[in-house]
């Protein structure tokens, strides 16, 4: 039985004709938690768009994306969304004429609504967001620790086979960290999860099995979950 989840072969990338990523090769196993780190600007987060597929990435010939034994290179973000990918974003941003309910029943367009709403109140208490959040435009007057915690609310309720949490701890206080980290180790279970971060604040409180550093656009090391702590301590640059 193949285990692999998402398998990058040769992967480089390429935005307005600038190399950022070069020929990266990773497997993520099923149910696994991976920490990808590394200094701003050494490629994570258009590690994180290549994989979904944003349009304003060039991924070159000889890569390959490879997700749940599917080959995803051709597909559209929302395609690959359908598939089971999900993305958090460093800074969500606001929709205007949207609440929650309503992207999500066309996220899921048979579901019935009122099951819709009976997750997403549910999630929502556990994450301790604000009711009248639920209501409003998404996302709309809505604090940095509320987005994100939104966010991980669509996730829960869309169940994803892999998400990538994008600087999930940025912008966000201590108590929202710990609200975030809870809720993200309850649900889970079989979902593999990539966590981008440049710090170790989130690995503190979700334990990843494996630690890959990204610098420069190539992968560098790979380690246990105290190669977070070493780079905390030492920095990227001791190798």
């Amino acid at each position: 039985m193949n285990n692999i989840i998402l398998s990058l072969k040769n992967l480089t990338v390429s935005i307005k004709d600038k190399k950022i990523l070069n020929s990266i090769n990773l497997d993520l196993e099923k149910g696994k938690i991976y920490a990808i780190m590394g200094p701003n600007g050494c490629g994570k987060s258009t590690l994180a768009n290549a994989i979904l597929g944003h349009p304003s990435y060039e991924i070159h010939e000889e890569s390959k994306i490879v997700f749940n034994q599917k080959d995803i290179n051709k597909l559209t973000t929302d395609k690959r969304v359908n598939e089971g990918l999900f993305l958090t974003f460093q800074t969500p941003l606001a929709l205007t004429g949207v609440s929650i309910f309503e992207l999500l029943k066309q996220a899921q367009p048979n579901k019935e609504l009122h099951k819709i709403s009976e997750e997403v109140h549910n999630y929502a208490k556990e994450l301790k967001v604000n009711e009248e959040l639920l209501f409003r435009s998404l996302n709309q007057n809505a604090s940095g620790g509320e987005r994100k915690k939104l966010e991980l609310l669509q996730a829960a309720v869309l169940k994803p086979k892999l998400i990538i949490f994008d600087e999930i701890d940025t912008g966000v206080d201590v108590d929202a960290l710990k609200d975030i980290a809870s809720f993200m180790n309850k649900y889970q279970k079989d979902t593999t999860y990539v966590i981008i971060t440049h710090y170790n604040r989130i690995l503190k409180h979700v334990n990843p099995d494996k630690v890959i550093v990204l610098e420069n656009g190539k992968i560098t090391r790979q380690g246990k979950a105290n190669l977070a702590i070493e780079i905390e301590d030492k920095g990227y640059g001791n190798n």
